[in-house]
């Protein structure tokens, strides 16, 4: 489905780029959401790391670079119309893949701070099988009484949550929370906390990310 047929939204129209084998050959594919204040094409440096041959990865722009607002602990109605708008994104990323015959077990959602909470967000409301989830810096988007109620399944998706224990964006009460909740709702999740470590990406986890969707395709 292509969610953009039925609303648009501020993300709606923007750039996606490719990174990889071609879409057309690729046995396997890869979302990769930026940060806050990043760009699509920033994200995409660390394809070439964690992505084995036969990839395709596709990398989509949050307008303005910033795919919410606020914090992604503000009120849901804070973060609107971006919120949605940036899972219709992803969305519609994920249809362009399956509509080449790439099918969602064999894709992975990747995302780094902002972009995590937003890959985690999305396969939590749209749960399924997934090639694999890898959120570094990042948890579901809500305040703590956000409700958790998510329907389907994520049938055994591996992923992978990887964040400093101190990250002054990322509370780890919330990676934890995060971790719970994925759990429910079927996921195989691997949580590692990595001690006083800033807000970034470290080589552990992208060893673990490219280790863990070398067996998608």
């Amino acid at each position: 489905m292509n969610y953009a047929d039925r609303w648009l939204g501020p993300h709606q129209g923007q750039d996606v780029l490719p990174a990889g084998t071609p879409l057309a050959e690729a046995r396997a594919a890869m979302i990769l959401l930026h940060g806050r204040g990043s760009r699509a094409a920033n994200i995409l440096e660390l394809a070439s790391e964690i992505a084995p041959p036969g990839f395709v990865c596709l990398a989509p722009q949050a307008l303005g670079g910033s795919w919410y607002p606020h914090t992604f602990l503000a009120p849901l109605d804070a973060n609107e119309p971006c919120l949605s708008s940036a899972l219709v994104a992803v969305g519609d990323v994920l249809a362009t893949i399956t509509g080449a015959g790439i099918p969602p077990e064999r894709v992975c959602l990747f995302g780094f701070s902002q972009g995590a909470c937003l890959a985690l967000e999305f396969a939590a409301r749209h749960a399924r099988r997934y090639g694999g989830v890898a959120a570094l810096s990042g948890g579901l988007i809500g305040p703590d009484d956000t409700p958790r109620d998510y329907p389907g399944t994520l049938a055994g998706t591996p992923v992978f949550l990887g964040c400093s224990d101190v990250d002054p964006h990322i509370p780890a009460t919330r990676v934890r929370h995060t971790a719970e909740v994925l759990r429910r709702l079927g996921a195989d999740v691997a949580l590692r906390f990595y001690p006083h470590m800033r807000h970034t990406v470290n080589a552990d986890e992208t060893a673990f990310v490219r280790e863990m969707v070398r067996g998608i395709a």
